[in-house]
């Protein structure tokens, strides 16, 4: 579990092509793609983080310390929905992100989206993770599949069908690690 180096690269590359400054990450894990993201940014840039569990983003937080970025980095601990929830309750809040990382439960990912766009600055980037789902999205019905696969594949295939039908965003599906779907906002 975690994002890939190549993702993490790739993410690198991508925020700083943008000049971005203001980030939002849903699900850190252990903190690898947090890293990548504080690194990409400016010495006045902000990370948030939102996740439920603490220890798992302790492991690399002295990482975060050692890089010399743990300034730029915000975690808050808790469900993810419930920080999303909070930062909508300030208009300020509303169009302040310049990007987006959503790599936390798959089966809230269109509750995510549905407030997210709200966040997300017209011209900004909300990126999605696991959208290819280890392949699953193509499987027929007989083949085994692990069962959390199994579980979650309904609400990946959900997922893609909303944005690939969503008039505000631009979509690009970028086949790295396990499938990583870009939605530019348009308005």
């Amino acid at each position: 579990m975690g994002m890939s180096q190549d993702e993490g690269h790739f993410f690198m590359m991508l925020l700083k092509l943008m000049n971005t400054k203001n980030t939002l990450e849903v699900g850190a894990y252990t903190g690898y793609s947090l890293l990548c993201t504080a690194l990409s940014l400016p010495s006045d840039g902000k990370v948030i983080a939102l996740d439920i569990d603490r220890e798992a983003y302790e492991i690399r937080a002295p990482l975060i310390v050692k890089a010399g970025v743990a300034h730029k980095v915000g975690f808050r601990d808790g469900p993810a929905m419930d920080g999303i929830d909070m930062l909508l309750k300030y208009e300020s809040n509303h169009g302040f992100f310049d990007f987006i990382f959503v790599d936390a439960d798959k089966n809230n990912y269109l509750n995510y989206h549905r407030r997210l766009i709200k966040l997300v600055k017209v011209g900004g980037l909300i990126a999605y993770d696991n959208t290819l789902w280890n392949g699953a999205l193509v499987a027929s019905s007989n083949d085994e599949l692990p069962k959390y696969i199994r579980y979650y594949m309904e609400y990946i295939l959900d997922l893609n069908q909303t944005l690939a039908k969503d008039s505000r965003i631009q979509i690009s599906q970028v086949p790295i690690s396990d499938g990583i779907t870009l939605c530019r906002r348009l308005i």
